[in-house]
């Protein structure tokens, strides 16, 4: 099954997901906050790694920006916390192993790969801002250079 995406403008599903480590971590925990969530498909994959390192190499500028930054797969718990530890990753990971947060979002589709068919998760960024609001989303996203935009975006809020 395949949802629509988020809109700009709307307001933003709230979620409670474990995180590495296992506490739980909500979007409601970052009220009045600018939030960047990005959804990529599975842990210690060489693009998610990719991904998720360049966002971690940008931390202090977000953390400047006042924003937090969230990684959403669904992986297990215990696969994130071998990949943030394995990467010295430093954003939460969260687990959406039954993949409702990745539904509600629009994330979970058809994919295809070398002529296979197959559900997964479609590489997406989604701002979220201060007053719980999307503010820009980023579908199919190329690694290279993405973490920088998304940044920039931050900044101009």
């Amino acid at each position: 099954m395949s949802t629509e995406l988020v809109r700009i403008g709307a307001k933003a599903p709230d979620f409670a997901l474990p995180r590495d480590g296992g506490e739980m971590v909500s979007l409601a925990d970052f009220a009045g906050r600018p939030v960047v969530v990005f959804f990529y498909p599975k842990a210690s994959t060489p693009g998610c790694t990719t991904e998720a390192c360049d966002f971690t190499a940008r931390m202090a500028g977000f953390e400047a920006a006042g924003a937090a930054v969230l990684g959403i797969s669904k992986d297990t718990v215990k696969r994130q916390e071998t990949f943030a530890a394995k990467q010295d990753l430093s954003m939460p990971l969260l687990s959406d192993a039954q993949g409702d947060v990745c539904e509600r979002y629009g994330v979970w589709a058809e994919k295809k790969n070398y002529g296979r068919t197959y559900m997964g998760i479609v590489r997406t960024t989604v701002l979220i801002a201060g007053d719980g609001t999307i503010a820009q989303v980023w579908t199919k996203v190329k690694v290279a250079g993405h973490a920088e935009a998304v940044l920039a975006a931050v900044q101009s809020l």
